[in-house]
């Protein structure tokens, strides 16, 4: 069995020292690292300090930019009659309100976006300056605490180096020491066993026998001492070696573990959360800014959902009543004394307003079919154009879709409203539309402003000759099999400018003898106030009596003689 190799004390001492030098050179390279951590950390601030500055001017830039926009159009528009209505009190034409507040909201942005360099600038950059600030004086306290602690450590395996060498030092002489015993102890042995008893010795001889013995002895002795001395300071060194070896890879170990992400913790302390500040200023900032767009274009999105054509229609009439408001009637204007302003029914000419008026009501039939199919039209059309011009069409949403490839945000572009094939079939769709409804349009104005007129004229031969000339032949039935009387507009009748008053001012004291015996009578409608007056109850001839006394006497008598034929 060979016996184990022990290392020399001169490789013990080169492999302590080759430990020791990695670990002086880990403490170099701590050092290094801790100082290009915090100047990537300067280098990143001022990175960001020159990003927010730079984008300051831009948003500056932005911001005059869209105030110089804002007040190219508004002094367009200050010397408008719209903008003193706006200024007075903001009754506008809806689409003119839109465009106002558009201008607002430009106005609006660009104060938010001065308001957002100001923060940059002010707020957001000079935080990341004192952050900068705070990493380069944190690391120099840090640094220096460090130094110590580095220090500390190789004073620690300095003394081990130390107490390895004593315990290497006092183990050498204890093993020195040891042998010199073992060396006396086999003198010892080999005088002892020269000392057999022998008879023949002299006596001289028997005496320097025992003086050897006796020195021997004593050699013994003395260096049995110097051995039990030195095997306890051997001892000793070894326990105090034992504990300092224990010492120092705590130490060690408390640095490496604790110490040090102590000190990075130092290095590091507050630049996260002063980081976390100066980024969530930023946040804010740009939170509020789409907070104050978001409540602008909620402004104009209440005023586009109040495009109103009929309420602007009015408002366009209301600003501009000298134009749109209707004319005067003309009044029939007397020719050399002529005082009669009424249309003559006396012979000969009343067969002939009679036949004309007939021709009249059976044209106004004719046509107001015929124009009820073109509005029909008209207003189909209208729907169709109406859906063309409402389609929502405006969602851009898809545009906005970040996407790692360019040709997916292309693709989806092309493909939207804004493709040059389809606004211009959707163009060509709805001028073709329009042509046809402006046709239809055109059409239903000519033949319901001829229908106005012939209506015109038809009422008035209607309130002239009076419902006493009312024939079958002034009728037309009804599809129920009932005789519907043919009314148009219905306008105030003109005041008779005869003042008799008729039947003595009394019509029920005046057919009084020819009614006793009258029970009941049908009724007309409100309209024939005369006729259905005549032909109730007598209880109902003084509230008619005012409209008998309003018309002329010629046509009293018709319609008094007609409603005693019917009686």
């Amino acid at each position: 069995m060979s016996t184990p190799r022990f290392k020399k004390d001169k490789e013990i001492i080169v492999e302590y020292e080759s430990q020791v030098k990695e670990i002086r050179a880990q403490l170099v390279e701590q050092q290094k690292c801790l100082d290009q951590q915090t100047e990537m950390r300067v280098q990143l601030l001022q990175d960001l300090q020159d990003f927010f500055r730079k984008k300051a001017e831009i948003e500056m830039e932005y911001s005059r930019n869209l105030e110089k926009l804002a007040e190219r159009f508004m002094a367009k528009t200050r010397s408008t009659k719209d903008h003193q209505q706006y200024k007075k009190d903001q009754n506008l034409l809806s689409p003119v309100n839109c465009w106002y507040l558009l201008l607002n909201q430009v106005r609006r942005e660009s104060k938010d976006h001065a308001t957002l360099s100001d923060i940059y600038l002010n707020n957001v950059i000079m935080r990341f300056m004192q952050i900068s600030e705070d990493s380069t004086r944190l690391l120099k306290k840090s640094k220096e605490i460090a130094f110590q602690l580095q220090e500390d450590l190789m004073k620690v395996l300095n003394e081990l180096y130390t107490v390895m060498k004593t315990y290497h030092m006092y183990h050498s002489e204890s093993i020195n020491a040891e042998s010199k015993l073992k060396e006396a102890e086999k003198q010892e042995e080999k005088q002892i066993g020269r000392g057999d008893p022998v008879f023949s010795i002299r006596m001289e001889d028997k005496y320097q026998r025992r003086s050897s013995v006796k020195k021997i002895e004593k050699m013994k002795e003395k260096r049995q001492a110097k051995y039990s001395e030195n095997k306890l300071k051997s001892i000793k060194a070894r326990n105090e070696y034992l504990l300092t070896l224990e010492a120092t890879n705590s130490s060690v170990f408390k640095y490496y573990i604790h110490d040090l992400p102590d000190l990075i913790d130092c290095c590091d302390l507050g630049y996260h959360a002063s980081l976390n500040r100066a980024l969530r200023t930023y946040l804010s900032a740009e939170y509020n800014l789409e907070t104050s767009r978001h409540e602008g274009l909620d402004i104009i999105e209440n005023a586009v959902d109040s495009l109103d054509p009929r309420s602007d229609r009015q408002r366009f009439m209301e600003m501009y009543p000298t134009a749109f408001c209707p004319p005067t009637k003309f009044e029939f204007q007397s020719h050399m004394g002529d005082e009669v302003c009424q249309i003559s029914v006396q012979q000969p000419v009343n067969g002939e307003l009679i036949l004309r008026f007939q021709q009249l009501q059976s044209r106004l039939a004719t046509l107001k079919i015929e124009n009820e199919e073109v509005k029909k039209t008209s207003e189909a059309t209208l729907t169709t154009i109406q859906d063309m011009v409402t389609i929502e069409d405006y969602d851009v949403s898809e545009c906005f879709h970040h996407s790692r490839s360019t040709e997916s945000v292309k693709s989806t572009v092309s493909e939207t409203y804004l493709s040059k094939p389809s606004i211009a079939k959707r163009r060509a769709n709805q001028q073709e539309t329009e042509q046809f409804y402006f046709m239809k349009f055109r059409e239903f104005l000519d033949g319901s402003n001829l229908i106005s007129k012939l209506q015109a004229k038809h009422d008035l031969l209607k309130r002239t000759l009076g419902d006493g000339h009312r024939a079958d032949y002034m009728t037309t039935r009804h599809p129920n099999g009932l005789f519907k009387t043919l009314t148009g507009t219905r306008r105030a009748r003109p005041r008779s400018v005869f003042n008799v008053r008729l039947f003595n001012g009394n019509l029920e004291s005046f057919i009084k003898p020819w009614t006793t015996e009258l029970t009941h009578s049908t009724s007309g409608t409100h309209s024939e106030a005369c006729w259905g007056g005549l032909c109730c109850l007598p209880s109902l001839f003084s509230s008619i009596s005012p409209a008998l006394n309003r018309v002329s006497p010629h046509a009293a008598r018709v319609l008094f003689c007609l409603s005693l034929i019917r009686l």
